[in-house]
């Protein structure tokens, strides 16, 4: 039956007689609706690359902005995907919510097919691809409601976890299916290399035919079977703590429908603040963190003013903003998640142009457009980061369960602030050298910690909002702070395109080691002092 109307996984009798079967269920189809949607959230990252390497007729900033479209978009649309599970019901949301995805990937697949396509229907469907980005706030609020407090760590980290292997899944697959021609002619012809790409296995040589195209067609494979899968197997909970009101399908694709297109506003209006008129924005150069914040607000108090029974439910999950610790856990929040996000996001193009080119004085000038012949192809690499830090994010979730929350995420932070540092010297040392490549090791070595440290802590911070958050906040809590994060797909991505462009990418990461900083000093007071509130919870 798609509609529970008992549930009460707290009752060890319930949990053990039925409730695990239940939950486990939903997880397991809720994990690959969520890698999809990654996937194409951030598959930008490795398009962009392989535009590069066919001579697509965008400068590298252009593109540095398509990672930066779909990052704002997708962190915006998760604000109100925090509030679909009650509103809509979790088998009603997931759905639809995936059965969207097909939108973005199927146009995606078209546009790549020429490569006179206009830049500017690269921006929209990077703007599309933000369904992928949303989706997280909703399965994490809905599997949240599905398992009891004592394993909600490793229920959350394994969803969070496995469905951030999206990123990593889609680093590997997509250069492979780029290789041959997966879908005959309908797919559409090869387009020659006119330098080197690669793929997991190896460097592809300049000359060698490619199907960047198969970048977008190929998830199609996967999401048909998945909104079949969440229709027939997935559940609504019609509790008073989760769905309480019964609203049919097609109601509920309306409402979410709605939803979504307010945030689209709100997110195309804040990226035409931002963006310079050589891309389609005003040219006003509003710094972004102010159009960040305008675009949260402007989104909130839209659907806030939505009227009818939509409009009071919002209301009352819109009490979480009158709890302190939702802007504690906010910030803590972005620290783990936003920094994993936005360095997934920006990985692969920062390896190709920090790397992929010689940095050599000509005429007394440093210039970085020369090609290197030694540099290491960034579809090889690509996937490690996002690799280790979605991998080990259950872990985080694990040993929080046993240890504490805020303990993890303090140590993971110390590490952070270490690591970033490291990455900053050696992406200076590499960006002022004619052979760049002999600081490829200690850069891939370090920036592979960092992953890994922001897994463990945003493992970690799941034990948290679960132990301090009442059971009907832990899951708009959760979505909240995800979108809040999330924003990391977009700013990290913009920071290293602008301090790539003043030949500085150093300064960025010493930015986000600063910002590291203030985080430790914020997760002690409100959760390691033995007076406060709640200690390592």
């Amino acid at each position: 039956m798609a509609d529970l109307k008992k549930w009460d996984v707290e009752d060890p009798e319930f949990w053990e007689a039925e409730g695990r079967y239940i939950a486990n269920r939903n997880l397991w189809i809720s994990i690959p609706s969520l890698l999809c949607g990654f996937a194409i959230w951030l598959y930008w990252g490795i398009i962009t690359v392989q535009m590069l390497n066919l001579g697509f007729p965008f400068e590298k900033s252009e593109l540095f902005t398509l990672m930066a479209i779909a990052g704002l978009t997708g962190a915006t649309l998760r604000i109100p995907s925090s509030f679909f599970i009650r509103l809509c019901g979790g088998r009603n949301t997931i759905f639809f919510t995936t059965a969207l995805l097909m939108i973005p990937a199927l146009g995606t697949g078209l546009a790549l097919r020429d490569q006179s396509t206009p830049f500017w229907v690269f921006q929209v469907l990077a703007l599309l691809s933000g369904f992928g980005g949303g989706n997280f706030a909703s399965s994490m609020s809905n599997i949240s409601f599905f398992f009891p407090k004592k394993v909600q760590g490793l229920a959350l980290g394994l969803n969070a976890g496995l469905g951030n292997f999206g990123v990593t899944s889609m680093q590997i697959l997509i250069p492979l299916s780029m290789t041959f021609g997966i879908f005959g002619s309908w797919g559409g012809d090869p387009m020659i290399l006119q330098t080197a790409s690669g793929t997991l296995i190896g460097k592809i040589p300049a000359g060698t035919e490619t199907y960047i195209q198969n970048a977008g067609f190929i998830w199609l494979l996967f999401l048909i079977p998945l909104a079949f899968l969440g229709w027939f197997g997935m559940n609504n909970i019609r509790t008073e703590e989760v769905s309480p009101i019964e609203r049919g399908p097609f109601l509920s694709f309306s409402i979410i429908t709605g939803m979504l297109g307010i945030s689209f506003i709100s997110a195309v209006f804040g990226l035409w603040l931002i963006l310079p008129e050589s891309v389609h924005g005003s040219g006003f150069h509003v710094p972004k963190e102010i159009a960040l914040f305008i675009v949260i607000a402007l989104t909130v108090s839209l659907l806030k003013i939505i009227p009818g029974q939509i409009g009071e439910s919002l209301g009352r999950q819109y009490q979480i903003f009158d709890n302190k610790h939702t802007w504690v856990m906010s910030i803590i929040y972005t620290m783990t998640f936003g920094s994993f996000i936005g360095f997934a996001a920006c990985f692969p193009l920062a390896i190709k142009v920090i790397f992929g080119y010689q940095h050599v004085m000509v005429d007394g000038v440093m210039t970085h457009d020369l090609a290197n012949p030694n540099g290491p192809s960034a579809l090889m690499y690509a996937w490690t980061g996002a690799f280790i830090g979605a991998l080990i994010r259950p872990v985080g979730g694990m040993i929080a369960d046993k240890f504490g929350g805020a303990w993890v995420t303090h140590i993971c932070s110390f590490v952070m602030v270490i690591s970033a540092g490291g990455v900053a010297y050696y992406m200076k040392a590499a960006y002022n050298s004619a052979t760049p490549e002999e600081y490829f090791v200690p850069f891939l070595l370090i920036f592979l910690v960092l992953f890994a440290a922001t897994g463990i802590g945003n493992g970690s911070t799941f034990r948290t909002i679960a132990m301090v958050f009442p059971k009907e906040q832990v899951g708009p809590v959760l979505g909240w702070t995800s979108a809040v994060a999330a924003y990391g797909a977009f700013y990290i991505p913009k920071v290293f395109g602008e301090q790539i462009k003043a030949t500085t990418p150093e300064v960025a990461l010493m930015g986000f080691a600063a910002f590291y900083v203030v985080c430790i000093m914020i997760n002690w007071w409100f959760y390691l002092r033995k007076d406060g509130e709640f200690y390592n919870p």
